[in-house]
């Protein structure tokens, strides 16, 4: 299975951006030890601060370039009516990953424009979020 693992703003901080909330691995050092685990599936991973290099990465990946998309899109959850777009028009399922649980955060944090257009909504797990992730798109 083809797998895009795609992380907006701020995610390229993770084991340096607070700890305590978000943990002190760093993605890359994580991703690998998911791909030991998958050894059958491609895991491609991108990552932007960018607000179109996620919307062009959901549209190049989400129309057969993947078999599913996981995205973590970061602030832009909660802002982006044009990602929230970009994952509503493509063909392949897209599984929502977020590391700490939204919606027993700050006001705002609580609102995602996402979780109606993705097939999955995974949050409050840390990195082991993407894992589940994974095993639900193989599913």
């Amino acid at each position: 299975m083809d797998i895009l693992i795609l992380n907006g703003p701020n995610l390229n901080l993770l084991g340096r951006r607070e700890p305590a909330l978000y943990g002190t691995r760093r993605f890359e050092d994580y991703l690998e030890e998911l791909r030991s685990c998958f050894p059958d599936d491609r895991l491609t991973y991108v990552q932007s601060n960018h607000e179109g290099d996620l919307i062009d990465a959901v549209q190049e990946y989400g129309f057969g370039k993947a078999d599913g998309i996981i995205l973590n899109a970061g602030g832009y959850t909660h802002t982006s009516i044009s990602l929230r777009d970009a994952v509503a028009a493509v063909e392949v399922p897209v599984v929502e990953v977020h590391l700490t649980d939204i919606s027993a955060r700050e006001p705002f944090r609580r609102i995602s424009y996402l979780t109606d257009v993705s097939a999955c909504c995974i949050m409050g797990k840390g990195l082991d979020g993407y894992r589940e992730a994974i095993e639900f798109l193989k599913k």
